[in-house]
C-alpha cells in the first residue's frame, strides 16, 4: 500500500468515526426539551467525495479541492422511516446549495446522500438559494419553499445590494425537484412557509413582508396569505398574524420557522425573533399556538425565548444566532427540533407534543413592561409559598 493510499484509508476511518459517533442528551435542561451533546451535522460531515480528488496523479498532496464552510438551517421530514434533513450546505465560495442527510434515529448517524440536490432555476436564475422549509401537503406533493437571492441591479455600484424572493419547488421523492415560479408579492420575502393543509380550498402561506433585503421596515411581523394556484403563486392580500413589539425578542424582525404541527388543542408554531444588541443582532427561537378552526388566530404565546445559543453554540460564522426551519413530530408524540447555531452547524433538541402544548398554554405571556414582568414573577413566588 502506497503512502497516498494509507493517508486515504486514515482519512476515511477518521470520517467514519465522526459519522457514527453516538449522541447523548444533555443533563439539567429546562424541562421543556432536551438538547443533545454533539452537533448532528457540521461541514466535516459532508462526503469526502465532494471535497477531495482521490486520484493520486492529480492530487498527490491529498488536498481538499472543494472546501465546505457550514451546514445549517435545514428543513426536515420523516421519509421512508428515516429522519431526513434538507440541509443548507455552504461552500468556501459562499454559495449555498441543498443536500439531503438522513438518520435512522433522528439524533445521530446522519449521512448525506451521494449527491447534492440539483435545483432547477426560475426564469431569472438566483445567485444563491437557502433555508428551505419542507411541507408534505395534503395535495400529495412535498414542497420546498426557500429564499432565492439575486443582486439588486437597480444599484449596480453596490455589490452588497440584494433582493429576496420565495422560491418554490416540489418533489415526490426528495431527489427530483420541479421548480415552480417564485412567489409574487409586493414586498421582499425571506421566510415563507407553506401550511400543510388547504384553507378555504386554497394554499396558505406564512410570510414575512419586508421593505429591503435586511431591514423589515414597515413589515409588521409574520404574515398570512391565501393563494389560488401554487403553480403561479401570487399574494394579493396579506395580514399580520404574529406582530413585532418594542423591547422584546421580536423587536427588529420575526419569521416563521418550519410549518406548524397540528395537535388536538391547536397548531404549534416555532418561529425566530431578532433584536438588536451592542454586539449586533441576536436571533432566538420562540413558540406560539393558533386555533384549529382559524390558523390565523393566536391562542397562546409564551413570553420570551424558547431556545437560544448556549456554550459552544454561540461561536461560529455569525455569533449569537439560533435558527430553525425544520422539525419532525413522530407518531408517538416525540418531537425532533432541528436548529442551527451561529450559522455554522446543526443541532437537535427533543421534546413531545404534550410538553410543547403545555409550555405554550401555561407559560405567562410577555407583559411588555418591566412592572408586568415583576408582577408575573411575584405571582409564581406566592403560589409556591402556598404549596
Amino acid at each position: 500500500m502506497s503512502n497516498f493510499e494509507e493517508r486515504v484509508k486514515a482519512l476515511r476511518a477518521h470520517h467514519e468515526q465522526l459519522l457514527t459517533r453516538k449522541n447523548e442528551p444533555m443533563e439539567w435542561g429546562n424541562g421543556i426539551y432536551e438538547k443533545w451533546k454533539f452537533p448532528i451535522l457540521t461541514a466535516e460531515h459532508t462526503p469526502l467525495e465532494w471535497k477531495y480528488d482521490f486520484c493520486e496523479k492529480d492530487n498527490p498532496y491529498l488536498m481538499q479541492r472543494i472546501m465546505m464552510n457550514a451546514t445549517l438551517n435545514s428543513g426536515a421530514i420523516k421519509w421512508n422511516g428515516k429522519y431526513c434533513l434538507v440541509v443548507r450546505v455552504e461552500g468556501a465560495d459562499r454559495k449555498s446549495f441543498f443536500a439531503v442527510a438522513e438518520s435512522p434515529n433522528g439524533v445521530d448517524n446522519f449521512r448525506f446522500w451521494d449527491e447534492p440536490i440539483t435545483m432547477p432555476d426560475d426564469v431569472i436564475p438566483a445567485t444563491n438559494v437557502y433555508d428551505m422549509r419542507i411541507t408534505q401537503h395534503e395535495d400529495g406533493w412535498i414542497y420546498g419553499v426557500f429564499c432565492a437571492e439575486r443582486h439588486d441591479d437597480s444599484q449596480p455600484g453596490n455589490l452588497s445590494a440584494a433582493t429576496a424572493t420565495a422560491g418554490i419547488a416540489r418533489t415526490k421523492d426528495l431527489k427530483t425537484w420541479y421548480r415552480l415560479p417564485d412567489l409574487k408579492t409586493k414586498s421582499q420575502q425571506r421566510n415563507v412557509v407553506l401550511h400543510p393543509e388547504f384553507v378555504d380550498g386554497k394554499y396558505a402561506f406564512y410570510t414575512r413582508p419586508q421593505d429591503g433585503f435586511i431591514d423589515t421596515g414597515s413589515g409588521g411581523g409574520i404574515g398570512w396569505a391565501l393563494v389560488d394556484d401554487i403553480t403561479h403563486a401570487e399574494v394579493k392580500e396579506e395580514k399580520i398574524i404574529n406582530a413585532r413589539h418594542y423591547h422584546t425578542i421580536t423587536e427588529v424582525k420575526n419569521g416563521e420557522g418550519p410549518h406548524p404541527i397540528k395537535t388536538p388543542k391547536g397548531w404549534l408554531h416555532l418561529a425566530h425573533g431578532v433584536r438588536a444588541t451592542a454586539d449586533g443582532l441576536r436571533y432566538v427561537l420562540y413558540m406560539y399556538m393558533t386555533a384549529l378552526d382559524d390558523p390565523t388566530r393566536v391562542i397562546a404565546q409564551p413570553g420570551g425565548y424558547f431556545l437560544v445559543p448556549e456554550g459552544d453554540e454561540y461561536l461560529g460564522d455569525v455569533m449569537n444566532v439560533a435558527f430553525a426551519n425544520g422539525w419532525i413530530a413522530d407518531d408517538d408524540g416525540r418531537v425532533f427540533i432541528y436548529y442551527a447555531s451561529a450559522d455554522t452547524r446543526m443541532h437537535v433538541a427533543t421534546s413531545t407534543v404534550d410538553r410543547l402544548v403545555d409550555y405554550c398554554m401555561n407559560t405567562p405571556e410577555d407583559g411588555l413592561f418591566t412592572a408586568a414582568s415583576v408582577e408575573t414573577i411575584k405571582k409564581l413566588i406566592a403560589k409556591n409559598r402556598n404549596l
